[in-house]
C-alpha cells in the first residue's frame, strides 16, 4: 500500500551512453570514454557503457569492447552493458562487464521488432545465458520492455508482465528492471504494477523502473514508485534517448532531472549535480543539438567542461 515516506537513499543508473545515443549518428569511441569517465566522476554508481549489438544494425554502438577497454575504471561504479543475444552476451562478458543486461518485451510483437524472435523464444535464449554468465559470477538483470503499453499492441496487461516476471524468476535472474519503453505510464498504472508485483513475493525495493517522459509523466510517476518504496531508477543524461524500435518514443527522464527530484525526497542520491548538469551540456556540444532536460535550461551553472577535448 501507499506510503508518506521515500527512501532514505535511492541509485541512479545511468544509461545514456547506451540508451541514449544509440539512435544518435556514431560518435567516436574516444569521444564515449571520456563521456563514461566524467559520469563516473560524478558519483553516479551504475553506468551503462553500450550494447553489444551487430555495428550494422545499432552503428552508433560499434565498438562497445574498446569503450570497456578505454574507460578509467572509478571505485564503486559498476559498468554495465546490454546483450541482445547469445553472441552478444559472450562478447560483453570477453570485454569484462560488471553486470550484463538482457532485455525481453511483454509484447510478443514488439520483441519481434526489437529482436527479431517472439517473446518465448527470447526467455529461452535468457535461460541459456544466465547459466553461462553465472560461471563468471556476473549477475544478469533482465529489461522488461513494453511493461506499461506498446505502439504496436496498446496497453499491456498487468498480469501478462507478472506472468512474464514470473518465468524470469524461475529462470535465476538476479534482477529486474521494468520499462516505459514508449513513455505511456501515469502514476496509476505504475503503482498497479507495483501493487502487482509485491502479490507475487517481491519486495518494492528490489525492483527497478526505467521511464520515458514522451508524455510529461515520468517525474510523477518516479514520485510514486519512491513513495512505494522503489529505490532504483535508470535515467539517461540530459533526457538523451529514446526507443529505435518504438516509432514516436522519445528520451529518457533526464538524469540530472531525476537526482534533482529524489535529493528534494529526502532519497539522497550521493551525485553531485553541478558535475552532472556540466556534464549534461558537454553531451549537447558533442551530439550539436539541445537536450530536453529542465535543469539545462533553468540552471545557472557555469563550471568548466568536463569533456574538454571535444568530440
Amino acid at each position: 500500500m501507499p506510503s508518506d515516506r521515500y527512501p532514505t537513499t535511492s541509485e541512479i543508473r545511468e544509461v545514456g551512453p547506451r540508451d541514449g545515443l544509440q539512435d544518435e549518428q556514431p560518435i567516436p569511441v574516444e569521444a564515449r570514454i571520456r563521456l563514461i569517465d566524467a559520469l563516473s566522476a560524478t558519483g553516479l554508481r551504475a553506468i551503462e557503457v553500450g550494447s553489444f549489438i551487430r555495428p550494422d544494425l545499432v552503428p552508433a554502438m560499434a565498438g562497445t569492447d574498446r569503450v570497456l577497454a578505454g574507460i578509467t575504471r572509478a571505485p564503486g561504479v559498476r559498468y554495465r552493458a546490454l546483450a541482445p543475444n547469445m553472441r552478444g552476451a559472450e562478447l560483453a562478458l570477453q570485454a569484462g562487464v560488471d553486470e550484463l543486461e538482457l532485455v525481453v518485451s511483454v509484447s510478443d510483437a514488439h520483441n519481434r521488432g526489437n529482436l527479431n524472435m517472439s517473446t518465448d523464444a527470447s526467455v529461452d535464449q535468457i535461460g541459456r545465458i544466465v547459466a553461462v554468465a553465472s560461471e563468471g559470477v556476473v549477475p544478469v538483470e533482465v529489461i522488461v520492455a513494453t511493461a506499461f503499453g506498446c505502439v504496436y499492441q496498446g496497453t499491456i496487461p498487468t498480469a501478462d508482465v507478472v506472468a512474464l516476471a514470473r518465468r524470469l524468476r524461475d529462470l535465476g535472474v538476479a534482477t529486474l528492471s521494468f520499462a516505459d519503453t514508449i513513455g505511456s505510464a501515469s502514476p496509476p498504472m505504475v503503482s498497479a504494477l507495483i501493487d502487482a508485483l509485491e502479490d507475487a513475493g517481491w519486495q518494492a525495493d528490489q525492483l527497478a523502473l526505467h521511464f520515458h517522459n514522451t508524455r510529461g509523466a515520468g517525474p510523477a510517476n518516479i514520485v510514486v514508485a519512491a513513495q512505494r518504496g522503489v529505490r532504483r531508477f535508470d535515467a539517461s543524461i540530459g533526457g538523451l534517448g529514446g526507443c529505435n524500435f518504438s516509432p514516436g518514443a522519445t528520451g529518457n527522464v533526464a538524469t540530472e532531472d531525476v537526482v534533482h527530484l529524489l535529493d528534494s525526497l529526502g532519497a539522497t542520491t550521493g551525485v553531485d549535480l553541478d558535475a552532472l548538469i556540466g556534464v549534461a551540456r558537454d553531451v549537447e556540444t558533442l551530439i550539436g543539438r539541445p537536450l530536453p532536460g529542465c535543469l539545462l535550461r533553468s540552471s545557472p551553472w557555469t563550471g568548466r567542461p568536463l569533456l574538454p577535448d571535444g568530440p
